[in-house]
C-alpha cells in the first residue's frame, strides 16, 4: 500500500454543507498523530485481507482516500466527488507523471453561487504512487469500478459522507486520538504542515482556494517547536546583524 510516513509527511517523501471554516476548538494532527492515524488504516487493511474477507477493497479505499485528502488539503465532499479524469501532468513538476495536478470540481460555494472549481499542485512525492496502486492496481476489484468515481462505493457508484465520517471515527478512536480530531482536520493539517515546511503562505492559501489570507491563517495550527525554531531564526538574524562588521548605530 502507499504509505505516508513521517518523513513523507516533513517534505518530498512519503452531499450536505460541508463543514464551516475556522471554528476554534478543531485542530490539526500532530506529524506523529497523521502517522499513527494511516499506519491503522494500513494495518486494518491487512487484518481484514488476512481473514480472507471482500472488505479489504473497501478498507484499501477508505485508507487511500483519507491519504488524498491529506495530500491535496481536501475538504470532506470535495473528497468523495473526485472522479478518475481529475488529475493531470504539471509541467513544472515532470517527477509526479500523470499525477502533478488535481482539478477539484465541487469546491465550497458562495451561496447561491456553483461549486467552485481550483487546481491543486502535487506537493509530496508519496502521492503520486499512493494514488496510482489505488487505481491500477486495487479499485478494479471493486462491484461499481466500471464508473467514474475516484471513490466507489460497495452499493453504488460514490462512496457516502455517512461512510467517512463513521469510519474517520472508528480508525480515531481505535487509536486513542484526541476525538476533537475529525475529516476536516486533514485539511488543517496540510495547511499547517506546508507552512512549517517552510511554503509560502500565498501558494498554501491558493492551494486550498481561500479567499482571504486570515482564513489560512485561522487554519493554521503550528507546532511550539516550529514557533521556537522560527523565534530562533529571527534572534539570530538580528545578533548576526548587530555584530556584522561595518555597522554603524
Amino acid at each position: 500500500m502507499g504509505e505516508a510516513s513521517v518523513e513523507g509527511l516533513q517534505g518530498p517523501l512519503p452531499a450536505g454543507a460541508d463543514e464551516a471554516e475556522g471554528e476554534p476548538e478543531r485542530r490539526a494532527f500532530t506529524r506523529p498523530e497523521l502517522e499513527t492515524f494511516f499506519d491503522h488504516a494500513d494495518e486494518e487493511v491487512l487484518r481484514v485481507r488476512g481473514k480472507g474477507r471482500k472488505g479489504w477493497l473497501p478498507a484499501f479505499r477508505d485508507a487511500t482516500l483519507f491519504k488524498v485528502a491529506y495530500a491535496y488539503g481536501l475538504r470532506r465532499n470535495e473528497t468523495r466527488m473526485l472522479d478518475l479524469t481529475d488529475f493531470g501532468r504539471n509541467p513544472e513538476g515532470r517527477e509526479f507523471g500523470e499525477y502533478g495536478t488535481l482539478l477539484v470540481r465541487y469546491g465550497k460555494a458562495k451561496k447561491g453561487s456553483p461549486p467552485k472549481r481550483r487546481s491543486v499542485l502535487t506537493v509530496w512525492q508519496w502521492t503520486p504512487r499512493t494514488i496510482e496502486e489505488w487505481i491500477s492496481e486495487v479499485r478494479p476489484g471493486m462491484r461499481h469500478s466500471t464508473g467514474r468515481a475516484l471513490w466507489p462505493s460497495e452499493r453504488g457508484s460514490r462512496v457516502g459522507v455517512q461512510r467517512l465520517d463513521s469510519r474517520f471515527a472508528a480508525y480515531r478512536d481505535a487509536v486513542g486520538l484526541d476525538p476533537a480530531l475529525e475529516f476536516h482536520s486533514l485539511r488543517r493539517s496540510y495547511i499547517t504542515h506546508l507552512i512549517e515546511d517552510g511554503h509560502d503562505p500565498l501558494f498554501v492559501q491558493q492551494q486550498v482556494g481561500h479567499d482571504h489570507a486570515s482564513t489560512t491563517a485561522i487554519y493554521t495550527c503550528v507546532s511550539s517547536d516550529f514557533r521556537t525554531r522560527s523565534l530562533r531564526r529571527v534572534l539570530d538574524a538580528t545578533i548576526e546583524a548587530a555584530l556584522r562588521p561595518g555597522r554603524t548605530s
